[in-house]
Parts: C-alpha cells; structure tokens; sequence
C-alpha cells in the first residue's frame, strides 16, 4: 500500500545544485581551493555540507580542526541563502505535484544533504513550506546519504501522533543521485530516479526513472508499493 513520499530537495523540489557549488567555492577561495562541477557532480553532490567540507579539507591538507570546520558551514550557509533569495528557482511541475499528493491524502516529508536554513527559506519563498509534515536536513543526521538514518528518521516523524504507522515499505522516495537511491533502498522503501541532475544510466538502480514530477501519477506510486 502506497502511503507517503519523501523528497529530495535539491535537485528534486528545487533547481539550486548549481547555487551550493558556487557558496563552497566562494568559502573555499581563502585557501586557493576550487571544486571543479564535473567533480562536485561526480563526487561531492550526496553528501552534507560536513562531509563534503570534511573531504576537502582532508584533501587540500589543510590541518582544519572540528570546529574550523563547522565555521566554512557557516560562511557557506550565509553565501547560499544570498544566493539562494534572488536566484533559487521550483523545478516545473513540483507544486502541481505536491498538490495533487494533499489531495489525496498522503503525507510528504523531505530528507536532504542541505542545512536546514537552506530548505526553509526556499519554500517559503516559493510557498511550499506548509505541504511539508516533517523536514530531515543534514544538519540533524550523524551520517549522511548513501546512510539511510536520515530517511528513517523522516520516516519516524511522519508517524509521530499517528495511530496507523506507516511502514518504509509503504513510502516512495524520489531522489536526484544514486547516493539518495542507495540511501532510500537501504531504508527499506521503493525508489524513483528523477533526470534533473544525472541520466537515466547514473540512476540505474530506481524502481522507476522519470524526466520530471509531471510525469508521476498516483497510480504510479501506488504501483510500486503494490
């Protein structure tokens, strides 16, 4: 029985893979350091802003201890959210989407590698902030994605002050990148890959692949968790 979805963000809901790559690079610039995009998109783009901070450091030799660290993330959030307020854009078809799933009922939470901050403004900005029952960010997980903790942990809130729990095999994910694949799979739920970031090749391992949220019907989703 199909019951909930849980979202992605970036590269999901919102078009802003492009915006975060550019706020690590602003913050990494004080070191004459540079993600390249074929590697950030290779490498980087599944993982939180302390994984990919953490990496880069260990990399670059840079000698930064844990709370050098947690400071870049503050300097990158701030960049972002200035990018973010005049730049970020909702991917077509997403409202119509997250509208159709309230009318019928399902529950919708999201799990992301972005700070809290980061999704918070942008769906309020948009006006989607209050489709959404329950927010997992990667600031409030230990491990990020391929680690399935923060779908588990979107999945445990939805059911907070429910009577009928909804199981992980009664939630569709829909992810960007085959790291929140592996992560929604390892979570026990089904899987759908959406082409805004990486090809159909890169998404192999979804249950089902589409170009955009406009392409997914409630049967669909119903489907898979048949």
């Amino acid at each position: 029985m199909f019951r909930a979805v849980i979202f992605d963000f970036d590269g999901v809901i919102t078009d802003s893979e492009a915006l975060h790559l550019r706020a690590f690079n602003q913050v990494l610039a004080q070191y004459n350091i540079e993600i390249k995009e074929e590697v950030y998109y290779k490498e980087y783009l599944g993982f939180t802003d302390l994984d990919c901070f953490e990496i880069v450091v260990r990399q670059g030799g840079l000698g930064l201890d844990s709370e050098q660290i947690k400071n870049l993330i503050k300097q990158k959030n701030k960049i972002f959210k200035e990018l973010a307020a005049s730049e970020a854009t909702i991917f077509d078809g997403a409202p119509e989407f997250l509208q159709m799933l309230r009318d019928n009922g399902i529950p919708m939470a999201i799990c992301s590698g972005a700070v809290l901050e980061e999704i918070e403004l942008i769906l309020e900005q948009s006006g989607l902030v209050s489709f959404f029952e329950a927010i997992v960010s990667g600031d409030q997980v230990t491990k990020g994605k391929p680690d399935p903790e923060g779908f588990s942990l979107a999945l445990k809130r939805l059911n907070e002050g429910g009577q009928n729990s909804i199981a992980a095999n009664e939630c569709v994910i829909i992810e960007d990148s085959h790291w929140g694949l592996e992560a929604g799979e390892a979570a026990g739920m089904h899987t759908v890959g959406i082409t805004n970031t990486y090809d159909t090749g890169q998404l192999s391992m979804a249950e089902k692949i589409v170009a955009g949220l406009s392409e997914l019907s409630i049967d669909d989703l119903q489907q898979l968790c048949a």
